[in-house]
């Protein structure tokens, strides 16, 4: 169901903004930015937290909003985070400031560490106050070192367990394309050695297809192993393994890829115009997975099935994420697409209006019922970040 938006309402651009602002206003607690606005069902899953996840990307929309509630919950959310590091260096899944519960997820949150580390280059670089990162310097420190240890240490690529990031009831696990787009960004944002090492590995493995064969051993083995058994379509593998591989088409994954510049400038171009031939921007920007995972494949886990959440075209498993469209449009208007990236803007725009303006955090990926909890701060925070690349040309990494 494709909602024609080509032509924007008057003022949508600008009301969009000012109720994403004040959602964010209204998520604030005195520990940081909560995930969604409080309420009892919001409780009852732990909504009310601060995720280590969410509140580093609602930092990217909060960090040079001009707002300096906003501004200064960014930094809070960011110290508070810190505060609860591991002692190896991990940042939380979530911290709950009301019972102060401090969750590092079943089988580790390594997007968390991840995410927080990119938000506090970023806040470095906008603000031009250096105060933040030298408080946080320890932690940087440890949160580096915990990455590094799960490094290969011949790929420079990052291994995880399943379900351990993000889409944390999808079976992705070893070489996840989504984890090590964010690992190569860190590495560029802090200036770590191996970095291209990093990218050499990513697309050879993620892209087992192409001309390029790697040049390890055991990687060219992984390789031909999938080149065997599979064919390419265009995107990145969603993740490698030892003896299997994710095919799905993880889009928000790709996406990061295109943007982080883990995907040279020719393939960015080429997720681009794969995202469009799907329909994935439709019904709502962006659907995050290209060929959701069946009851009757291989991929399948019956955690998948729990309350019904992750079938086929719900959830992580082809649910549209308003937020994950913040990182669409910023794409298109790094590409130069502007047209099409104000297009999408009011897209997405339209989506976080649905019902009136509740911020829904996931639509069906085919009927585009909104589903989900309401009143995400990370859809806020990552339209502000889309309208300022499209009307400002802000680009915060």
């Amino acid at each position: 169901m494709k909602r024609d938006l080509t032509i924007s309402p008057p003022g949508l651009f600008e009301q969009a903004y000012q109720r994403s602002q004040e959602l964010l206003q209204r998520n604030l607690s005195d520990e940081g930015i909560l995930a969604c606005t409080p309420g009892e069902k919001a409780r009852g899953r732990h909504y009310t937290s601060i995720f280590g996840r969410d509140a580093a990307i609602c930092a990217l929309g909060m960090i040079g909003s001009g707002d300096a509630l906003l501004e200064e919950g960014a930094r809070c959310s960011l110290t508070t985070l810190a505060r609860h590091q591991a002692p190896n260096g991990q940042i939380p899944k979530f911290v709950q400031p009301e019972s102060g519960e401090v969750d590092f997820w079943y089988t580790g949150c390594i997007d968390a560490t991840l995410w927080w580390l990119i938000a506090l280059a970023v806040h470095d670089k906008a603000s031009g106050d250096a105060s933040l990162r030298v408080a946080l310097a320890p932690a940087t420190a440890r949160a580096l070192q915990w990455l590094s240890c799960q490094e290969h240490p011949t790929w420079g690529l990052l291994q995880q367990n399943e379900a351990s990031d993000w889409a944390d009831i999808m079976p992705r696990s070893g070489f996840v394309l989504y984890t090590n787009a964010l690992w190569y960004l860190v590495k560029r944002l802090y200036d770590l050695p191996g970095i291209e090492v990093t990218r050499a590995y990513a697309q050879t493995l993620f892209d087992p297809f192409g001309p390029v064969v790697p040049e390890h051993r055991r990687a060219r083995l992984l390789a031909h192993y999938i080149r065997n058994k599979a064919r390419g379509d265009g995107l990145f593998l969603s993740f490698v393994n030892f003896s299997h591989w994710g095919a799905e088409g993880d889009l928000f994954a790709n996406v990061l890829a295109a943007l982080t510049g883990l995907a040279d400038s020719s393939r960015a171009v080429r997720v681009c115009e794969r995202v469009q031939s799907l329909g994935a921007q439709d019904p709502w920007p962006l659907r995050v997975v290209a060929h959701p995972i069946a009851r009757d494949s291989a991929l399948w886990r019956p955690y998948m099935g729990r309350h019904q959440q992750n079938l086929p075209y719900q959830y992580h498993n082809g649910g549209c994420w308003p937020f994950a469209g913040g990182f669409w449009v910023m794409l298109l208007a790094r590409l130069g697409r502007m047209g099409e990236a104000r297009q999408q803007l009011a897209r997405l725009a339209a989506a976080n209006a649905v019902g009136h303006w509740q911020f829904n955090e996931w639509f069906h990926g085919r009927s585009g019922r909104p589903m989900g909890m309401a009143g995400q701060s990370w859809n806020a925070a990552m339209y502000l970040t889309a309208h300022r690349a499209v009307f400002e040309g802000a680009r915060p990494f």
